[in-house]
């Protein structure tokens, strides 16, 4: 390759949680430049949490990595070109894109959601997460299925 690859940005912990994720996660949920609105979104969904966490025996955080985690795809597909036919080839997700796909999965499905302010559209969606239901979990399981259905095209893989 002729050029380097570029530096890893260094991201500093949310002031709260003390924890990276959750910055990435107020970085992917941020419109237009305003980290201060994405940081009070994400804070007023972990208080909305709060109660059923306690339920659960656990912490808004952990409530809320547990719902990332049970969104996180293991195996996509991509589109390979063979011949003249286009195959869906079923690949590993590397660790670094599993994240960034469940929280962008977890912020589009939560944007898509009705509901009155962005912070009751996301706790809803973390809730849902953590259920194992709600319109993320469904899109990895839609991802997985596809995945499956394509397994004969596995030797595509590139």
């Amino acid at each position: 390759m002729r050029k380097s690859k570029p530096k890893k940005r260094i991201i500093l912990p949310d002031p709260i949680y003390h924890d990276v994720l959750v910055t990435r996660f107020v970085n992917n949920l941020m419109l237009d430049g305003k980290k201060t609105t994405a940081y009070a979104i994400f804070y007023d969904a972990m208080k909305a949490i709060e109660p059923k966490a306690q339920s659960f025996e656990k912490t808004p955080i952990e409530v809320w990595k547990k719902a990332l985690d049970n969104i996180t795809p293991q195996i996509e597909v991509k589109s390979r070109r063979v011949g003249g036919a286009t195959f869906q080839v079923p690949m590993e997700v590397r660790p670094e894109r599993k994240i960034s796909v469940s929280i962008k999965n977890m912020i589009l499905y939560a944007r898509k959601r009705a509901g009155k302010s962005m912070s009751e559209k996301l706790a809803a969606e973390i809730l849902a997460a953590y259920n194992e239901e709600g319109g993320a979990f469904k899109r990895k399981e839609d991802m997985h299925k596809m995945a499956e259905a394509n397994k004969a095209f596995s030797h595509f893989r590139f």
